[in-house]
């Protein structure tokens, strides 16, 4: 019963997290501006780096998010807990898909254009990724840190010198 709270605790606490990194990456990601023609909408500005911009925002967020949980938890759980582990794991992927939901739906963040736009003006386009390996970020960060601390206090456990004998 313990195993379960834990795990559901720490999914929850990670979902959270999620939405609110949403809405950070939101505010601070650029977003690629656009341009309304005939065809549809169009980049306005085909230089523009914001799309990489956006993806590298949301590995940071994410990463700083799960690593922050990865120790809090080790913390919490003395290291002793397997489903705080995967709780980490399938929660950080929930705070992945939520932060990239929240953050393409709540549009704070500001279209920057370099270049006069010829057809129209600019507006900025909607958050989204580009590349989706970014999104286990979170989970693995915290995982990982969580299995180093424990290897560390492992590794502390065992007593890698022996004592000399007595004389």
């Amino acid at each position: 019963m313990r195993e379960s709270r834990d795990f559901a605790v720490t999914v929850l606490v990670l979902a959270v997290l999620g939405v609110a990194a949403g809405v950070v990456w939101s505010l601070v990601a650029p977003r690629a501006p656009y341009v309304a023609l005939d065809g549809g909408p169009a980049l306005a500005d085909p230089s523009t780096q914001a799309l990489v911009a956006a993806d590298g925002w949301f590995a940071v967020i994410t990463g700083a998010v799960g690593l922050a949980v990865g120790l809090v938890g080790f913390v919490l759980s003395r290291g002793r807990s397997p489903a705080v582990l995967a709780g980490l794991a399938g929660g950080g992927l929930v705070a992945a898909f939520l932060a990239r939901w929240i953050g393409g739906v709540v549009n704070l963040g500001t279209a920057h254009v370099a270049a006069p736009v010829a057809g129209g003006p600019a507006v900025p386009g909607a958050l989204e990724l580009t590349a989706s390996g970014v999104l286990v970020t979170c989970p693995l960060l915290a995982v990982g840190l969580y299995g180093l601390l424990l290897g560390l206090g492992l590794y502390r456990d065992d007593d890698p010198v022996p004592s000399p004998p007595p004389l």
